[in-house]
């Protein structure tokens, strides 16, 4: 469908929406004159209210709806002239609850297309069980049943489905909404460390715009009615909304969400005395700093905080080591050359106020005293660039003024 690479797989062609528009015979605008481009290898996400046409954008894609106006481009091929079997067949395509087959076994519904496609059954199956590790199911379930899965894993199932052909585009339509918070993370860092892996170009569809902004190379935000209200890198969008809306959909943290797209750089880290598992707590107490001893493990990982002179520790501490039970958890860890969001998420969230790290610590005043020069060279940058566009435009018209 769009040739092959160097290395044998299908190269990943871009998508184009070419004023695209859909309008059903009651005479409702689902989609009005989109023009969209998903990048070759990348995740472009849809993403908007309900109602906005962002699951009816998707499903032209692979013709389960069907145009009114403008064309689609799969590659340099307009999707109106593939075959629709050959077209879908070389689409991956995952949905809200996985759509599994309830009669067919977990490695049956992954080998599908396979099947479909002319494989023998055995070389079908044997694919399915790699594609299911690669996914993070364990093999042992493969002969279970969809109805024997919790939701997580019935989504995984679906995603290993959707690659089984090695299809160089997927379409995903909310397929992470149906299950927990904590599952959704774990199945989006999965998605990511995926993608990372085979370069897929997607086109995936979300209301979250939290999701969007954590899986996408570039969002598309769309409106009521169909209308394209802006595109741009998840960085972009968060710093340039372009109007009132897209900024109102951003949410009010959006500031801070931006951070998490701007490199931390040099922050003043400061040498920590530290204790280690298994130390005697009377004998570490005395390292402690504003009150607060950080604690690592043989390898000098941080594991959390000890408060020596915190009563109940005192109370634990005579003769007694240093265990994970007497320390303070739940602060996160940054890692050098991070983002300054996960800088000052840690520095936040350590109980000391102080963020543990291999290199050190650094205090949540320190990361927001780099988060404000960063702030105020962009402030800069905007001026300048201000002045350029305004002495361009005062050229532009004395030279009108002329002629």
């Amino acid at each position: 469908m769009s040739g092959t690479t160097s290395g044998g797989c299908r190269a990943s062609p871009v998508i184009r929406f070419e004023a695209v528009s859909k309008t059903y015979p009651d005479g409702t605008v689902a989609v009005d004159g989109l023009d969209v481009e998903a990048a070759s290898g990348e995740i472009t996400v849809l993403v908007g209210p309900s109602g906005c046409g962002k699951t009816t954008s998707l499903r032209m894609v692979n013709r389960m709806v069907e145009p009114t106006a403008g064309r689609i481009l799969l590659g340099d091929r307009d999707t109106a002239t593939i075959p629709l079997t050959e077209l879908r067949r070389g689409i991956g395509y995952v949905i809200q609850h996985a759509g599994l087959f309830p009669h067919r076994t977990v490695v049956d519904n992954v080998a599908t297309v396979p099947l479909l496609l002319g494989r023998s059954r055995r070389e079908a199956r044997r694919d399915a069980l790699g594609l299911m590790e690669r996914v993070g199911l364990d093999p042992g379930l493969a002969r279970r049943y969809p109805a024997q899965l919790s939701g997580g894993q019935q989504q995984r199932v679906g995603v290993a489905r959707a690659l089984a052909a090695d299809p160089p585009v997927m379409l995903m339509d909310e397929p992470f909404s149906a299950v927990d918070p904590v599952v959704r993370g774990q199945l989006q860092e999965e998605f990511r460390r995926l993608q990372a892996e085979l370069g897929k170009t997607i086109v995936f569809v979300t209301h979250d715009i939290d999701e969007a902004i954590r899986l996408g190379d570039r969002i598309a935000v769309m409106r009521v009615g169909g209308h394209l209200a802006q595109v741009a890198t998840p960085a972009e969008l968060l710093n340039r909304p372009v109007d009132s809306f897209v900024a109102g959909f951003l949410g009010r943290d959006r500031g801070y969400r931006a951070l998490g797209f701007e490199a931390a750089g040099e922050l003043p880290v400061a040498d920590e005395s530290v204790a280690v598992l298994g130390d005697d707590v009377a004998e570490v107490a005395g390292r402690a700093r504003d009150g607060w001893l950080l604690v690592v493990d043989a390898e000098r990982r941080p594991i959390g905080w000890l408060a020596p002179g915190d009563p109940g520790t005192r109370a634990a501490s005579a003769g007694v080591t240093v265990t994970e039970g007497l320390l303070h958890l739940g602060g996160t860890l940054a890692e050098a050359g991070g983002s300054l969001r996960a800088a000052l998420d840690a520095a936040l969230s350590a109980p000391s106020g102080r963020e543990g790290r291999l290199l050190g610590t650094v205090r949540a005043a320190q990361v927001l005293t780099a988060i404000e020069r960063r702030a105020a060279t962009a402030r800069a940058a905007d001026a300048r660039e201000l002045v350029a566009r305004l002495e361009v435009a005062a050229d532009e018209a004395a030279a009108e003024a002329v002629r």
